[in-house]
């Protein structure tokens, strides 16, 4: 029996997100500082005749495995690119643990997780570069997704500053299961040109400077989607009166909102009464996948 190679797929989490520009083809320009935390969804796969794609978990409900999908779009723009890098078939098997249309990566993220597999599986080298740039066609998160670590992303979401050193902190996730599109979050946007991100300190070692620097960002999509779904808001304030947070925020275009703690005992504690109050939200926490950890 041939044994599955797997790859997961780590949620993405923008703990700052400032929109600084409208671009002449409609896109913004932002600046966001990126993480990613221990919760994630998988992907593996074993040999076959052609390239399959099964999705299961307790988030497969929904979405469609046929040929749209990132995932096989991300295997299918593999093979275009390097025809004889993979020459059997996959199957592959999703499994989707982490909710849809979340602004936790989602999809972005399984489709990294896809090109990360196939250069695994590939039997000449591909450079790291021009896998990001395949990534970059992909979608706007998907090359960030494909280092999953702590970094800066500017542009649209392709120029990326990975940080050397980050603090270790642990993250509380809360999602509503309310779908929010992020084009809605974006047509409710009222000023597309914010001030940019400060300055991060350097070294960027411990939690009580990351602290100070977050408490002067934003995340300027937070404001249009409490208006589109009020239940964030109340999330946040929820999350934040929780013992040990130092800060709760909407990630990405939401609905999810972040919780960082300093130590675990004190997320899943969080985590624990946020389920209390809610039981039909989706709740999880997890440790920060910083360098060195």
């Amino acid at each position: 029996m041939v044994e599955p190679v797997i790859h997961i797929a780590p949620a993405k989490i923008n703990l700052a997100l400032h929109v600084t520009r409208r671009r002449e083809d409609g896109y913004h320009d932002l600046e966001s500082l990126v993480v990613f935390a221990a919760l994630a969804d998988e992907i593996e796969a074993v040999p076959d005749k052609v390239d399959s794609l099964t999705i299961v978990g307790p988030f497969a409900r929904g979405l469609g495995a046929g040929e749209t999908n990132l995932v096989s779009r991300a295997v299918a723009a593999f093979r275009a690119r390097w025809p004889l890098a993979v020459t059997t078939g996959l199957a592959l098997r999703l499994t989707k643990n982490l909710p849809v249309a979340a602004g936790i990566g989602g999809g972005s993220a399984d489709a990294a997780a896809a090109l990360r597999l196939m250069r695994s599986l590939s039997s000449h080298p591909i450079p790291v570069s021009e896998l990001s740039d395949l990534a970059a066609r992909l979608g706007a998160d998907v090359p960030a997704c494909l280092v999953s670590a702590p970094l800066l992303a500017r542009g649209v979401g392709e120029l990326l500053e990975v940080l050397p050193e980050f603090p270790a902190l642990h993250i509380v996730l809360v999602n509503p299961m309310v779908p929010l599109p992020t084009a809605d979050v974006f047509r409710r946007l009222r000023a597309h040109d914010n001030y940019p991100l400060p300055a991060l300190p350097s070294p960027l070692t411990r939690p009580v400077q990351l602290g100070l620097w977050l408490a002067e960002t934003r995340n300027d999509l937070q404001p249009p989607a409490v208006k589109l779904v009020p239940v964030i808001g109340e999330i946040v304030d929820h999350l934040a009166a929780a013992q040990g947070c130092m800060l709760a925020r909407m990630s990405g275009s939401g609905a999810t909102v972040f919780g960082l703690f300093g130590s675990s005992g004190q997320a899943h504690q969080a985590a624990q009464l946020m389920r209390a109050q809610n039981p039909e939200h989706w709740v999880a926490a997890a440790p920060l996948l910083v360098p060195g950890a």
